[in-house]
């Protein structure tokens, strides 16, 4: 197994390597702009690791694991677009930067690129799975995608809808990355299943780190303002658990009401903080992380592999970005 920068630097050496250098530039400068940004690249990465503990070929899923990325950077210039963010990875997000048309065209063919790259050396008897798979995954992630939008205009969301959505939105990519590189290891019904159980459990105690990030984390770190979801009004698992629970009543003053963004960003934070819902939260995502781990006990990989999944697992919970 390799270190969790070194299948990094793989996805990126491999990036770099598209040709996205061609004409017309204007449709091909808003993906380039887009990947180079970074990111944690967390989604490759397990399709790499995957492979790699299965059958100790990473390249054997590169183009897959490239495909996801592309795919997944796809669904941040549509949601940026549609959520009309001005900030992504701590730089101007692509519709801010060239225009709402671009963003929507240039997702558009990352999609399309996406598609080819997931069909990317790959054999005849793995591409329907994989496409199955590929599609399957992508339309749970717009329906996900559809019920954030919907929580918007409503203040009835339970925390069993919002867990719901986030496994769509956010998950169950993570639980594609890692099938598709137990698919490109040759590996049987049950190991691909047991993996992407893996991600998906993941996938929720990522998101819950990443709410919890935007109430409690550093803004010199995070890449973007502290309280934003707060101030949008976004319903989080802490928005959702504290509208619930808070008997106070100064959720229902602040929310919808003409408070400037500063107060009511320090009064709904002091509801949480009320409500421990910070402690909460961090308990929570140490719950699904322990539960992705546990999806790995069937699976017959080196202890070298273990140790891997397991570390990326708890130091997920560790993150500060």
């Amino acid at each position: 197994m390799k270190t969790v920068s070194q299948y990094a630097q793989m996805i990126e050496t491999s990036i770099s390597a598209l040709p996205l250098d061609k004409e017309p530039s204007g449709l091909y400068a808003p993906i380039r702009y887009a990947l180079e940004a970074g990111g944690k690249r967390l989604r490759p990465v397990l399709t790499l690791s995957v492979a790699d503990a299965l059958c100790g070929n990473p390249d054997r899923a590169i183009s897959q694991a490239i495909g996801i990325e592309m795919f997944h950077n796809f669904t941040l210039l549509h949601d940026d677009v549609m959520d009309k963010a001005d900030v992504r990875r701590g730089r101007p997000t692509v519709h801010r930067k060239y225009s709402e048309s671009t963003a929507i065209l240039s997702g558009d063919a990352m999609l399309t690129i996406a598609s080819g790259l997931i069909m990317k050396d790959c054999a005849d008897s793995k591409l329907r799975s994989l496409l199955n798979l590929f599609n399957k995954t992508a339309m749970e992630i717009y329906e996900g995608q559809q019920y954030d939008m919907d929580f918007e205009n409503r203040n009835d969301v339970t925390v069993d809808e919002y867990m719901e959505m986030i496994r769509l939105k956010t998950s169950v990519l993570l639980g594609c990355a890692c099938e598709m590189g137990a698919v490109m290891a040759d590996a049987d019904t049950a190991t691909c299943r047991a993996f992407y159980g893996y991600g998906e459990k993941l996938g929720l105690s990522f998101q819950l780190k990443d709410d919890w990030l935007d109430t409690y984390g550093d803004p010199e770190t995070f890449g973007k303002s502290i309280g934003g979801d707060i101030a949008n009004e976004k319903k989080t698992w802490l928005l959702i658990t504290a509208m619930t629970e808070d008997k106070s009543g100064v959720l229902e003053s602040v929310l919808g009401n003409n408070t400037t963004v500063e107060q009511k960003i320090e009064k709904v934070r002091g509801v949480y903080d009320s409500l421990n819902l910070s402690e909460r939260c961090r308990l929570l995502e140490e719950k699904y992380a322990a539960e992705a781990i546990k999806c790995l006990n069937t699976i017959n990989m080196s202890a070298d592999a273990r140790k891997f999944f397991n570390n990326l697992a708890f130091n997920s919970l560790k993150r500060i970005k």
